[in-house]
């Protein structure tokens, strides 16, 4: 049994090394400033026409399908529901357990050069798009690698290791972070929950992607304001306390040696490391998975690359950052005693996840924080599941037909209970395992297009 564990611990280290080592931070970091230059920084410089190309328009065609597909602002929620999850508020404070607050920059920067790539594949999901039986338009990684690449293989390994990746991050991940805070909140007992979100996930996905499309586009923007609004109050309460976070936001982020100056830190390799990783588990970013979503509304390419863009910016350059401050300015975090923690394993001890998020709610709105985070929890995870189902479901269908699709909606509500009965720090470990694995092919797929996106663009501002 003990050379089991050992054997199982060592597959662990060397696939997270594998999975997040030099060559996938490489990638990721290539395509984000690949894509920025040859575009001449179109994140910053059109960043009026992105945003008046996403909200303003989806809110004016939220009635309406394009095609025979959904609505705009419904595809839109949908790849929201997806990215904004509990990564929002359980990643981050994960983040700043296993990363120290320097992992903030990191995830920061990340995205501020994965905006673009999230725009390119987006792109390529819009260029390469089928249609199902019943008509409807469907795109994905898979597709672009498959016709792009010309290369099948790749194109199923993708698949599989999207397969994998919806049930880790899309929904053990999500489950388990309902569940913890319901406990913390309400003491409700993780089975109960587990059983009870399986059932709504079970009748929400067997509408398929328009009823998933219509409880998405009721559940994100209500979400979305509810969990700003309070995290905002949070961070204005301790608005004096900014500047010293930021700073050491700043030189955690550059910090070459654990215990510095005798006070225990990170390291920047952990927090660069750590940043990425759950950054990109966030936003997708280099995951190909959310350009699932969006091409289900047949948009032209470019506008749905606008919006790979905006969900990248909302999901990480706001919403993460937003959390990560209401944390370190309430004075909830530690970094010598994380860090400690950290280096001895015993983070397991001290409060991580949800539980840190809701202490530091806890020290503006008492009790009452407790509950405001399990209900975000609720709603962020809950919308992450219905969205990572289908991206799921859409990728056992290119690998094995529609015959394996009813198998897969009840081994993914399965993994909802696992989910909420194990332990936090498992789960998102090989969460960022299947998401890393996921990025590689992804990532080759789409610095090989990268011609394409490059003359698309160029037509569609020509025009």
């Amino acid at each position: 049994m003990n050379q089991l564990t050992v054997l199982f611990d060592h597959l662990h280290t060397t696939l997270h090394y594998f999975a997040w080592g030099p060559a996938t931070i490489f990638l990721l970091a290539v395509a984000g400033i690949w894509f920025t230059v040859l575009t001449g920084f179109f994140q910053v410089r059109h960043l009026k026409l992105w945003w008046n190309a996403t909200i303003a328009t989806a809110w004016s065609g939220r009635k309406q399908g394009e095609g025979k597909g959904i609505s705009g602002f419904q595809s839109a929620c949908t790849a929201l529901a997806a990215t904004l999850g509990t990564g929002n508020i359980a990643g981050v404070a994960t983040a700043l357990a296993a990363g120290g607050p320097g992992a903030v920059f990191w995830m920061w920067i990340s995205a501020f050069f994965g905006a673009m790539t999230g725009y390119a594949e987006n792109v390529l999901a819009g260029l390469y798009r089928g249609r199902d039986k019943q008509g409807q338009p469907i795109g994905g990684a898979m597709f672009y690698i498959q016709q792009g690449l010309n290369c099948r293989w790749l194109a199923v390994l993708f698949s599989v290791l999207c397969i994998l990746g919806s049930l880790g991050m899309g929904d053990m991940a999500q489950a388990n972070s309902i569940a913890t805070g319901l406990e913390d909140a309400f003491q409700i007992p993780p089975l109960f929950t587990g059983v009870a979100v399986a059932l709504l996930v079970g009748f929400a996905i067997q509408g398929g992607i328009q009823r998933i499309s219509r409880m998405t586009e009721a559940i994100v923007p209500f979400m979305a304001v509810l969990y700003t609004l309070a995290a905002l109050w949070v961070v204005a309460v301790n608005w004096r306390t900014i500047p010293d976070v930021l700073r050491l936001i700043w030189t955690q982020a550059f910090s070459w040696q654990a215990g510095a100056g005798g006070v225990a830190g990170y390291g920047v390799q952990q927090a660069l490391r750590i940043g990425v990783a759950r950054g990109v588990s966030s936003n997708e970013a280099g995951l190909g998975s959310s350009v699932m979503a969006n091409s289900a509304s047949g948009r032209h390419p470019v506008e749905q690359g606008m919006w790979g863009i905006f969900e990248v910016v909302v999901d990480t350059l706001f919403m993460c950052l937003l959390t990560a401050l209401a944390i370190l300015c309430s004075g909830v975090y530690d970094t010598p005693r994380y860090a400690l923690a950290q280096r001895q394993g015993l983070i397991h001890t001290l409060p991580n996840g949800a539980a840190l998020t809701a202490d530091a709610f806890r020290t503006v709105f008492g009790p009452l924080g407790g509950g405001l985070i399990a209900l975000s929890l609720l709603l962020f995870a809950f919308s992450t599941l219905l969205g990572w189902s289908y991206y799921g479901e859409r990728a056992v269908e290119y690998v094995f037909g529609s015959k394996g699709v009813p198998v897969y909606k009840a081994l993914y509500l399965i993994c909802i209970v696992i989910g909420c009965v194990t332990q936090l720090e498992v789960i998102w470990d090989w969460s960022d395992i299947f998401n890393g694995l996921m990025a590689l092919p992804n990532l080759v797929a789409v610095l090989w297009l990268s011609p394409k996106v490059i003359r698309t663009t160029r037509e569609y501002f020509s025009k």
